[in-house]
């Protein structure tokens, strides 16, 4: 074997027979990897060293989970989005760190992870928290068989618990025209007639940009979606390659948009240069920022649900410190809107009448942005029985004997 330079580490067979390779750390000491084979060793030292040359921890094998984890962390933070970044970090810090932090890596074992799917349970944690921390530790864990700190991914061979099946919300074609018909003449109307019949999301429609809607072609192209981040508002790329999309729009969508854009463009006038232009939203506050998520809900869209039947408001009373009234306690009435379908019931409401019309799964799926037309048949396969249902009067007319039948396919 040729000689290695200074720092890049040794390769040696051991007497025993086994193989063992070691790397020199920046605080002096040395790690070593052992191994039946001096591929296996030497496909670890590659790793450590290039660890070592981008900064981050040297796997080593008193290395623990929590270690891991932190390093995995740094090494995935500039590929992921910021708020997919901030919920993997929430899931390591409160739950996986208390309980398996300080468990060597190279030890931990399926039961680990299902003992502590069960302590989230008995602690309070939904079944779908449990199954997100699942798929937290896998991704993690994955990486970790990549870079050969360990041979199995324990996290493939835990159970995490089922989730029970809830039913899609939706709502019916009725309640869709009349959501509309509510909607005729206040600020937010576009956005409400783009939800229902596009499927976007929340955060594309209010990350939507002027210079990908295109009127006169009638279409619009999904290219981001607008996040809140620690640094504050982000316009982030599409969640997954099929999320960027070409979405066509209807003659109602066009001329909802071409109202909206002749009245946001009187509010441009009215500020002149104090109009946030370098956002470019098609969907922005009054001064052109971002709209924050909380006010679209209680500002716009549930008062919409009161409207017309799919809201409650809740009165109640409370006592508060009148400031300007010498600090006197006052009992004031409070008046709270409580929805019962959410603003994402309008995504999965497009796609349920579309399916329910006839439209392939294949179709629905590219215009939601699905990876997978499995998602959409698993998501809405409420909506298919009434495909199925039309299934046996096709085949009835196709094997028919009738005459009339007979000439019909001719």
């Amino acid at each position: 074997m040729a000689r290695r330079h200074h720092g890049e580490g040794t390769i040696r067979q051991r007497p025993d027979g086994r193989w063992e390779a070691r790397v020199h750390l920046d605080n002096g000491r040395r790690r070593s990897y052992f191994g039946k084979t001096a591929a296996e060793v030497s496909k670890a030292l590659l790793n450590a060293r290039k660890a070592r040359e981008d900064g981050l921890l040297v796997p080593g094998a008193r290395l623990t989970v929590g270690a891991y984890l932190g390093d995995w962390l740094a090494a995935s933070k500039p590929q992921l989005r910021p708020r997919t970044y901030a919920r993997y970090e929430q899931y390591v810090r409160l739950h996986v760190l208390p309980e398996l932090g300080g468990v060597r890596l190279a030890k931990l074992q399926p039961e680990h992870l299902e003992r502590l799917y069960a302590a989230k349970l008995d602690a309070g944690c939904s079944a779908l928290t449990v199954r997100h921390l699942h798929a937290v530790l896998s991704v993690a864990l994955k990486r970790a068989v990549r870079l050969g700190l360990v041979a199995r991914n324990v996290a493939a061979i835990a159970r995490p618990p089922a989730v029970p099946h809830r039913d899609v919300q939706t709502l019916t074609l009725a309640q869709v025209k009349a959501l509309l018909q509510a909607a005729r003449g206040e600020r937010l109307e576009a956005l409400f007639r783009l939800a229902v019949e596009t499927g976007m999301r929340q955060g594309e429609l209010l990350g939507l940009r002027w210079a990908y809607v295109h009127l006169d072609e009638g279409f619009l192209e999904v290219a981001g979606a607008l996040q809140r981040t620690p640094a504050g508002f982000q316009i982030v790329a599409p969640k997954t390659k099929t999320s960027r999309r070409r979405i066509p729009l209807t003659p109602a969508a066009v001329a909802a948009l071409r109202q909206h854009r002749a009245r946001q463009g009187e509010e441009r006038l009215k500020l002149g240069d104090d109009w946030a232009s370098q956002w470019d939203l098609v969907f922005s506050s009054e001064v052109g920022t971002p709209l924050e998520h909380g006010n679209l809900l209680r500002r716009a869209y549930w008062p919409l649900l009161l409207k017309i039947g799919l809201a409650d408001l809740v009165v109640t009373k409370e006592e508060r410190i009148r400031k300007r009234k010498g600090g006197k306690v006052e009992e004031v009435e409070v008046r709270t809107i409580k929805p019962r379908v959410t603003f994402h019931a309008l995504r999965h409401t497009a796609a349920t009448l579309l399916l329910e019309q006839g439209q392939h799964p294949v179709i629905v799926g590219a215009l939601l942005g699905h990876a997978r037309t499995s998602t959409t048949v698993d998501v809405y396969s409420h909506a298919l029985p009434h495909a199925v249902a039309g299934a046996a009067t096709v085949m009835d007319e196709l094997l028919s004997t009738k005459p009339t039948a007979v000439r019909r396919r001719q």
